[in-house]
């Protein structure tokens, strides 16, 4: 039998000293105290305190034989309830593929986006085994780059009936590429902008009534405007971009992948004898351009990589990987300060990361680019290009052209 007086100043000590103490000291304690009343005073004491058995148990044990751990550690390393992704590693997978077939109107999801509710979500994995309930469906989610999204107007034209099959075709050219070993990019151009002490939409901390003075008037300076051609490498969750001063051109446009080849992609894809390009359907990276078509020709003789480009249908241009893996979070990066300088604009671009990992290298592109460059009927003849047999003229191949 526990001393009754006992046991009410170890609820009163306990009462005073757990609000400060961390859940490895509040065990500690509670066990020195049950030791201290003798070997029957282990349940009176969990009455007192409420503390479990077991964790007073736990207690006594660590008291007996400590363990070394690691300064600002409560518990040991390894110790605590595993994550449901490490207890169940196929649960990301299958929610994955859940969502992916379910966003809406995008079989590649670039969106990741879904009008699927988490609790169906949740519903959905446990029939397939899981034990899983709508919150963790929803941190999931929002680890992997979902999240709820109201319409925006983005679609450039009519929907084109093929639409579904092309982005099924994207997704099926991709996946063969990757798991190959073969690098997969997305490209685009960036919103051009202008250089100079100008207002950059967004809000930034500064000391309270100190805004940054901009001009009042976008009256364009002697620095121009810039226009970021971005290449996103999707394998290696890794962005070029070539920050060019002049005309925004399909021989621009090579030649910034030519550089994310020269400085970055060579370097990682060694062994590489393919390029996978998506790209819109228009500017200057156009599947009607020829002139994108001859300068990508004179890429592929220069590296001998074969290059398969993939072009989104009309009307979805906004939904190229690039504009939400690489250039949304740039534009967050650079909200709210104004793009002084050539040299700020590298710094603020190579400056963005993201939480998955994302890396971005950035350099500016001072060549003059010919506005109209015409290619004729007989150079385009000599261009080794093959075209799909699924919609060629968004889907092509251009092989390196033999040596004479």
């Amino acid at each position: 039998m526990v001393d009754a007086a006992a046991l009410e100043g170890l609820k009163q000590r306990y009462a005073a000293l757990s609000p400060h103490l961390d859940e490895r000291r509040r065990r500690l304690m509670v066990a020195a105290e049950t030791v201290a009343l003798g070997p029957r005073s282990l349940a009176a004491v969990s009455r007192a305190t409420g503390l479990a058995r077991t964790t007073i148990m736990r207690g006594i044990s660590e008291l007996e034989q400590p363990e070394p751990i690691a300064e600002g550690r409560v518990r040991r390393e390894g110790a605590g309830r595993r994550r449901a992704v490490d207890k169940d590693p196929t649960l990301r997978g299958d929610l994955e593929r859940l969502v992916d077939p379910g966003s809406r109107g995008d079989p590649e999801s670039p969106l990741r986006w879904t009008s699927k509710s988490t609790r169906k979500l949740a519903a959905q994995l446990t029939d397939m085994g899981h034990q899983i309930g709508a919150s963790l469906v929803r941190r999931l989610l929002h680890e992997m780059g979902y999240s709820l999204q109201a319409n925006r107007k983005v679609l450039e034209g009519s929907s084109h009936p093929d639409r579904n099959e092309q982005f099924e075709h994207i997704n099926a050219a991709s996946a063969e590429h990757l798991a190959a070993g073969e690098p997969v990019i997305s490209v685009d151009t960036k919103k051009k902008e202008l250089v100079g002490p100008f207002k950059n939409g967004g809000k930034e901390l500064r000391p309270k009534g100190k805004p940054e003075a901009v001009r009042v008037h976008d009256f364009v300076t002697e620095l121009g405007r810039v226009n970021p051609y971005g290449v996103y490498d999707v394998a290696q969750n890794a962005g070029w971009v070539s920050v060019g001063i002049d005309n925004d051109t399909a021989a621009f446009a090579v030649e910034s992948i030519r550089r994310w080849w020269t400085t970055m992609g060579a370097a990682v894809y060694p062994k590489a004898t393919k390029l996978l390009i998506t790209a819109d359907g228009g500017g200057s990276n156009g599947y009607r351009v020829r002139l994108w078509k001859f300068e990508l020709q004179r890429l592929a003789d220069e590296t001998g990589l074969e290059l398969t480009v993939c072009h989104f249908p009309p009307g979805t241009s906004k939904w190229n990987k690039i504009e939400h893996r690489l250039f949304s979070f740039i534009s967050q990066n650079w909200r709210g300060k104004p793009l002084i300088s050539y040299q700020v604009i590298v710094e603020l671009i190579a400056a963005t990361t993201t939480t998955r990992g994302l890396t971005v290298r950035s350099a500016v592109d001072e060549n003059r680019y010919e506005k109209g460059r015409t290619v004729s009927d007989a150079d385009m003849k000599t261009l080794n290009v093959t075209a799909d047999t699924f919609h060629g003229e968004w889907n092509y191949t251009i092989a390196p052209r033999p040596s004479i």
